[in-house]
């Protein structure tokens, strides 16, 4: 499988029999260009331009934007409710967090997760290749939180999303942490890539966390 970054929250998964695109966003509102992409499936954490901007993407034959059970071509997809803020959503309303079994590896995509998860939800999701976390704070959990849900994922590869980068839109996204702010707090061993291409059996034991490129 390739995972490529394409900014903000969203990344590319292309695997054998499909690819997905996570959170697609309107460059307009987060200020980074979205590039010309097109996919099979699109998930969608929840229904805000900066994750929900669908038409970016080309040639998707289904959208899933909110919890259930999904399966399309070999591929499973899981979507649990939780909250974008740690008032059970009063402040920015829902979210969904995603369970993709795609190639025998196990991602899991974090949306706009405002809050630690509970105990129901960490058992759910099992054991974790690949998570795709937010860390800037702000809208979302923040560095020292976020390392806290690595902690409790404790997943493979850890991949930080929804921080501030250059070229993002300083008026909305501005006070937003940097991933080095959430580098040091999580403490592991850290890659910085391109595009990161796994394979389930070339998994090492121990954590670590890839750091991606955006994808221009």
């Amino acid at each position: 499988m390739d995972i490529t970054y394409l900014g903000h929250s969203s990344f590319k998964l292309r695997g054998k029999s499909l690819s997905l695109v996570s959170d697609p966003f309107d460059s307009k509102k987060v200020g980074l260009k979205f590039p010309k992409i097109s996919a099979d499936l699109v998930t969608v954490s929840h229904a805000h331009d900066d994750h929900g901007f669908v038409q970016a993407v080309s040639d998707v034959k289904k959208v899933i934007d909110g919890p259930g059970e999904y399966e399309i071509s070999g591929v499973s997809i899981i979507g649990f409710g939780t909250y974008h803020d740690s008032k059970k959503g009063v402040e920015r309303g829902k979210n969904t967090i995603y369970v993709i079994e795609m190639d025998d590896l196990r991602l899991v995509h974090l949306g706009d997760l405002g809050h630690r998860l509970t105990e129901d939800v960490l058992g759910e999701l099992g054991e974790v290749d690949v998570l795709m976390i937010p860390v800037g704070g702000i809208y979302t959990i923040g560095p020292s939180e976020a390392g806290e849900v690595v902690r409790d994922i404790e997943p493979r590869i850890t991949i930080p999303m929804h921080y501030k980068i250059s070229g993002i839109n300083q008026e909305v996204f501005g006070e937003l942490a940097t991933v080095d702010d959430f580098l040091r707090e999580v403490s592991l061993p850290v890659e910085r890539l391109e595009k990161l291409s796994i394979k389930k059996n070339e998994l090492g034991e121990e954590m670590k966390v890839v750091v991606l490129e955006k994808k221009s």
